[in-house]
């Protein structure tokens, strides 16, 4: 099975994609898709669209893990960071995925089984998981692998 697990953003778009295998993760790909800053948001929406598009083509995944979004304070990062959600969400469903959402209080309840988790340790988590000689960088990259992972425990249970 293999799983495609995003960390959404505007700026930042953290992806990472696992095969499991006989309950092992293992990672097929992983990195960013960054848009640059005081673009337009059409533009960069599109950008958003076109390299997560390419990279479901390129990797095949059968599922999207998409992290659901918290905000306690700023409107206009959540109301951006909303916009990028429905372009990731159109990518998956126009390419048939299986669409799963976490939130991160999921997502650190999974990997720690402490939903309070520090960032730290989720990144450690994900190291261990997939066997990495050190965590995924950038910290978006770790948090879709921890997306990923989420997925997959969630299915086995």
């Amino acid at each position: 099975m293999r799983i495609l697990g995003i960390d959404p953003g505007t700026a930042i778009v953290g992806f990472g994609v696992i095969d499991v295998l006989d309950g092992k993760y293992k990672m097929v790909d992983g990195g960013v898709i960054r848009t640059p800053a005081k673009t337009f948001d059409p533009i960069r929406l599109h950008t958003i669209y076109d390299e997560l598009t390419a990279i479901i083509k390129d990797t095949k995944p059968e599922f999207m893990s998409v992290e659901k979004l918290f905000f306690a304070t700023n409107v206009t990062t959540a109301m951006s960071v909303s916009q990028a959600r429905g372009v990731i969400m159109l990518a998956g469903q126009q390419a048939g995925l299986s669409i799963h959402e976490y939130t991160p209080l999921q997502i650190k309840q999974a990997l720690t089984g402490y939903g309070r988790a520090e960032k730290k340790q989720i990144q450690e988590m994900v190291r261990i998981l997939l066997n990495l000689k050190k965590a995924p960088q950038p910290d978006d990259c770790a948090d879709a692998f921890a997306a990923a992972i989420t997925h997959a425990m969630n299915i086995k249970s």
